[in-house]
């Protein structure tokens, strides 16, 4: 008996959110994305009952890709979701699954791996941020009641609100999906950069981008002689912001003209006279969600560290360093993304390593952010029925052919294959690059390049399906031609 037969009893009593019968009226899918994202925002603000106030927020600045809220019910955020995801591309990459995607029978089982895979994760993230070295430490004691908590009690009602909350933000994501427009976790990264850009602009703080220059103008910040070295960096990047608002006006420009940016093979009806279309190859082609994986192995890489750090009474200096909860010298230290403009000017006072300790950092992120970047574009566009044999079929399928070539789908397939993989590998590089760009010379909010990213090219493509939403709901036969119906 095979993994499949022993798994099935499990996998497939899962449970899951029921499929609409039938075409979901455009309202009703604004109504439940609406619907979802105020329960974001409201879990966010809901804070776990018995922990300490003011942790250390592990996730730091890979919160903004990962959703959630520190010290909130949604804790782990998209983690867990991403991590599973990971996984399976990595098992299915290899071919360890043995499942096909076109057999609805294996459709539910992989959906119900998916489920199970995620609980697991957020066990495996939740477990070690309670009980392993004070990420998420426990007042003394809690009321509840008639009971009084405390020590291990009080952890396991810690851990059980974050379990609740993972596999809340699961079937959050899952009711978007179905009911909803785009896709639940695209919607919460969405909220959390734009929640953070907000912030970075307007917020009643030192370290406002208003605020800051309202403090310029009227002279109670000393910039210093503008031709000066440090009153020229203070005007750039601590106080005027005004590299950092650049580069974020430069990531949004960027990301609208390479989505606008494609190949476009020409397709004609078999059948049909006169019925024409064509077939976008896209320069961003797997999209920039992939980058979301890569950053998502970081992290984890990083959270191995912080937990060693916290667990061994001296950790070897050769694997890292750590102060105030960073590392600053080591392997971990290495391996951690450039986040901002501090952490790589050496010649400032911020960064208390040398210079090629600097340089191999940075070299070592790129290499990771353009290498990964264009890995899990290939393995994303593979695993989505992106790849040329699944695009070769839909098109084949859909009655199209591309003209002056055989009506065959091993034909079709061939002419893809001189565009999608090539254009996936450019894509992905392109935008891991950019991606370390935008961290190392920072963005308004201290929004992660990545998160930035993500955030444009999400919203790009929801601006897409609410058009197309749209278009359907003025010609109703659109609807078979897209396969919504």
């Amino acid at each position: 008996m095979g993994w499949k037969e022993a798994a099935e009893p499990v996998l497939t009593r899962m449970p899951a959110v029921r499929r609409p019968e039938g075409h979901v009226p455009f309202k009703r899918k604004l109504m439940w994305t609406a619907g979802i994202l105020m329960l974001y925002f409201f879990l966010t603000n809901i804070s776990l009952l018995g922990v300490q106030s003011g942790s250390e927020d592990f996730f730091g600045q890979f919160r903004a890709i990962l959703a959630g809220s520190q010290g909130s019910v949604l804790q782990v955020g998209i983690g867990p979701i991403v991590t599973a995801s990971i996984v399976l591309q990595l098992l299915g990459g290899a071919n360890l699954l043995g499942l096909d995607t076109d057999d609805p029978r294996d459709q539910v089982l992989y959906q119900g791996l998916q489920k199970l895979l995620v609980v697991l994760m957020v066990i495996l993230t939740g477990l070690p941020m309670v009980f392993a070295g004070g990420f998420l430490p426990a007042v003394p004691q809690l009321q509840l009641g008639g009971l009084t908590l405390e020590g291990t009690q009080l952890q396991l009602l810690i851990f059980a609100q974050i379990f609740v909350g993972g596999v809340l933000i699961l079937y959050m994501d899952e009711v978007v999906s179905k009911w909803g427009v785009g896709s639940g976790i695209g919607l919460f990264i969405i909220a959390g950069v734009s929640q953070r850009l907000v912030t970075g602009f307007i917020q009643p703080a030192a370290g406002g981008f208003f605020f800051d220059w309202y403090r310029i103008l009227t002279g109670q910040v000393e910039v210093g002689s503008i031709i000066s070295g440090e009153g020229l960096q203070t005007l750039l990047i601590s106080q005027g912001h005004i590299i950092a608002l650049l580069t974020t006006l430069l990531i949004f420009g960027i990301v609208v003209y390479a989505e606008s940016v494609r190949v476009e093979i020409p397709l004609s009806h078999a059948r049909v006279k006169g019925a024409r279309g064509r077939f976008p190859v896209k320069l961003i082609y797997a999209s920039v969600l992939p980058m979301i994986l890569v950053r998502a192995v970081q992290a984890n890489v990083q959270f191995m560290g912080q937990i060693l750090n916290r667990q061994l009474a001296s950790m070897p200096s050769w694997l890292g360093v750590y102060s105030q909860g960073q590392p600053t010298g080591g392997l971990f230290y290495y391996l951690a993304p450039i986040y901002s403009p501090r952490d790589w000017m050496w010649w400032t006072a911020n960064v208390a390593q040398e210079w090629w300790q600097v340089m191999i950092r940075i070299g070592i992120d790129v290499t990771f952010m353009v290498v990964g970047g264009a890995i899990f574009a290939i393995f994303w566009v593979e695993t989505t029925d992106m790849g040329p044999e699944s695009t070769a079929k839909q098109i084949q399928n859909s009655g199209m052919q591309i003209p002056g070539f055989r009506q065959n789908v091993g034909v079709i397939e061939k002419v893809m294959e001189r565009y999608i993989p090539q254009v996936t590998v450019i894509g992905g590089a392109l935008v891991g690059l950019l991606a370390v760009w935008a961290n190392m010379l920072g963005t308004i909010g201290n929004v992660s390049g990545t998160g930035l990213l993500l955030a444009v090219s999400i919203t790009y493509k929801l601006y897409e399906e609410i058009a197309e939403e749209q278009l359907m709901e003025m010609h109703p036969m659109m609807r078979q031609m897209f396969g919504n119906e």
